[in-house]
This record gives structure tokens, C-alpha cells and sequence, in this order.
């Protein structure tokens, strides 16, 4: 592969703050994320020819506010994944020439409501049509559908779903920056105030504002750049579709998305599960990183919540996952996917805030909507 072939990451950036910010709008989080990812990178936005954001506000919107003429536009939305399928696209905008530099953006008033994204649920709707009426109604409730039907049959525990929320407070305990750092025992997550069974208030992920961006290019111009940071190379990438809810799944117990994506990248990165230092999967709510630990191969069919329990993804363990606290500790804006990426990139340059010894790669793993879409990236500190 040549320098002009070889995708990196070369700025990457969070708001300011994240948690609860009423003075900041959805479009004022995007830019400065994407300001904060540009310093990052030691550019301006004269640098930057290609923008890919969700259509809240938009590529076009995010372009005019910081005076960007972008050839290449994308407008992706496919609910918290979609940051991912941002970087697999800018990759394949930048090799086929359409840009050179692209910037991606997130921003997200998803706890003080700042003009926040409408979520149709019209009686025309799918889910006025299908779901709604039968009283499941926004991610608590669609969720419990594909959490009680994995617990069912692959007999994974109520104690083991709590272990998921108990070893990202291991992380988040490590980390500034968290919403929550206390630690958290399995009785502490089962007495928590239930939400909609099986989910208790600390199997859920957080309502926080905040927002992030990215700064996409080739190795050779970030080596021209005399960039001062360890590049973050994208080693491989997937990206796929399973149904647009989860009463249409055609198995609750396990994402396509996570499947098919997590094969795909693999495959492009020429990777193994025993190549993997570090593991990012969007956990929305806790029973989603089992689906990602088994639909991506680490584990076997209902082995997931063992692997947990047993402290293979705490600190220390062989697997470290959601090392910044995830969606149920860290921060979750509603779109919690940059924030995985960001992770990723912060664990490869060997800055994190909990900072796992020797990363040289990590896999991240997005999920959007209710086991929507899915996608993943293989990030690296080496080109191929």
C-alpha cells in the first residue's frame, strides 16, 4: 500500500466539556468539536475538503458555519454508528480522488434538548405502525426485546448483564472525564431503579450533551504536515444493514451489523481476533457488547457474559473493552459512536485517560438505531 493509499486519522477531538451543557446548541457542539479536531491536527479549515456529518444539522450547514468549500459532502445518518461509516466513506472518497482531507463532525444536545433531532413516530411510521401500538416506545423498551430473547437462549444471567456495567465502571473510575466514576458492584446495578425489565438505571446508557469530530487524510500528507503524534492508520473497515427495527430482526439474539462489519474489516485489515489490544463496542445498553463479543467471533455462542463476569475485559484482562467507561459511564449523547472512535484513536497514540500498555491495534464497533446498522473499524499505529 503507498503513502497516498494509507488512511489516517490525523486529528481527533471532544467538546470542551461534555455532560450538561444548556448553553450550547446541537450546531455550536459540531463546531467546536471540529474546531478542537483541526488544532488537533494542526490544520484550518482551509485544509479541509470534504465534511460528513448527520443531517442534524447537516454537511452543507457544518461546511458554511466554518467556511469550508467542500467538494465531497456526506450526509450518512444511520443513528450511532453512522461517525463509522463516516471514516469508511472519507476512505473511499480520499482514494478515489473526490477529496483529499475530510473533517467529521458530531454534536449532540441530547440531555438539555437544544434543538434537538426529530424522531418520527407518525401513525404512517414504522414504528407507529409495528411497534408503538404494542407499547414498545424508544430504545428502553425496544431493547428489552433482544436483551430477554439473548438471555433466553443462550442462558446468559441477570448477574452477568450487571457484570457489563460493573467492569466500565473499572474504566471510568480511571478516567477524568467520565459522567460517572464511583465504582459499581452486581448489587449495586441490580438494586438500581428498573427502567423496563431486565434493565435496571445502570444498564442504561447516560442522556448527556457533547459532541466530537475527526480529521481524515492520507499518510503522506500528514507526513508532509510534519505531524508531531503517532498516526492513526485505518487498517480496515465494514459496514452493514440489518432491519430498520427489532420486531423485524430475523434473529433478536444476534446483529447482522456486527457480524457482516466485523468480517468485512478483518478481512481488509488481514487481521485475527488475537491481533486485537483493545476493543471499543457501542453499548447502548449492557446487553449489546455480548452481542458484539459473539457476533464478532471473540467468544462463542453464549459465552459472552462468562467472558465478562470473568474480568477478561476489566483492567488487566486479555481483552480491554470500553476502556473510557462507554455509553453507560463515560458520556452517551444519543449517538455514541465518535466517542468510540475517539477512544480508539486516543489508545492507539497511547493517550488515553486509562491507557492500555502496548495497543497497537483496536477495534471499534458501532451500532445504530435499535441493531439497525453496524459497522467497524480497525484502527492501527502501523500502516499494513
Amino acid at each position: 500500500m503507498s503513502a497516498k493509499d494509507d488512511i489516517v486519522i490525523i486529528g481527533a477531538a471532544e467538546t470542551d466539556e461534555l455532560g450538561k451543557l444548556p448553553d450550547m446548541s446541537t450546531t455550536a457542539l459540531h463546531l467546536q468539536g471540529a474546531r478542537n479536531a483541526l488544532a488537533d491536527a494542526g490544520m484550518t479549515p482551509a485544509d479541509i475538503d470534504g465534511i460528513a456529518t448527520v443531517q442534524t444539522p447537516g454537511p452543507v450547514a457544518i461546511a458554511h458555519a466554518m467556511g469550508i468549500e467542500a467538494r465531497w459532502l456526506d450526509g450518512t445518518g444511520v443513528g450511532g454508528t453512522s461517525f463509522l461509516f463516516h471514516v469508511r466513506h472519507a476512505a473511499g472518497a480520499i482514494r478515489a480522488g473526490l477529496a483529499e482531507t475530510v473533517l467529521i463532525t458530531h454534536g449532540e444536545s441530547g440531555r438539555s434538548r437544544v434543538d434537538p433531532a426529530a424522531w418520527g413516530r407518525s401513525p404512517q411510521s414504522l414504528n407507529g405502525q409495528f411497534e408503538a401500538p404494542y407499547g414498545v416506545f424508544g430504545p428502553p423498551t425496544a431493547f428489552t426485546l433482544t436483551a430477554l430473547r439473548f438471555m433466553h437462549e443462550t442462558g446468559t444471567t441477570l448477574e452477568q448483564l450487571a457484570e457489563v456495567a460493573v467492569a466500565q465502571r473499572r474504566w471510568s473510575s480511571r478516567n477524568p472525564r467520565a459522567a460517572m466514576q464511583d465504582l459499581a458492584t452486581v448489587d449495586d446495578v441490580l438494586a438500581s431503579k428498573m427502567i423496563a425489565w431486565p434493565f435496571t438505571l445502570l444498564m442504561c446508557c447516560l442522556v448527556t450533551d457533547g459532541g466530537g469530530a475527526l480529521v481524515v487524510t492520507t499518510r503522506e500528507k500528514a507526513e508532509a504536515r510534519g505531524y508531531d503524534k503517532p498516526l492513526v492508520h485505518l487498517l480496515g473497515a465494514g459496514e452493514a444493514a440489518d432491519s430498520p427495527m427489532v420486531s423485524q430482526m430475523p434473529d433478536m439474539t444476534s446483529f447482522g451489523g456486527f457480524k457482516r462489519s466485523s468480517a468485512a474489516a478483518f478481512a481488509e485489515a488481514g487481521i485475527t481476533h488475537a491481533d486485537v489490544d483493545h476493543l471499543m463496542i457501542y453499548d447502548a445498553f449492557a446487553h449489546v457488547p455480548l452481542y458484539g463479543l459473539e457476533d464478532a467471533g471473540f467468544v462463542g455462542r453464549g459465552e459472552a457474559g462468562a467472558f465478562v463476569a470473568e474480568g477478561n475485559t476489566s483492567p488487566g484482562g486479555r481483552l480491554p473493552m470500553n476502556t473510557n467507561g462507554g455509553g453507560m459511564s463515560y458520556t452517551h449523547t444519543g449517538m455514541y459512536g465518535m466517542f468510540a472512535i475517539q477512544e480508539a484513536v486516543r489508545q492507539v497514540r497511547g493517550e488515553a485517560a486509562a491507557q492500555v500498555e502496548g495497543v497497537e491495534r483496536s477495534v471499534v464497533m458501532g451500532n445504530g438505531g435499535m441493531f439497525m446498522a453496524g459497522a467497524t473499524l480497525v484502527l492501527g499505529r502501523s500502516p499494513r
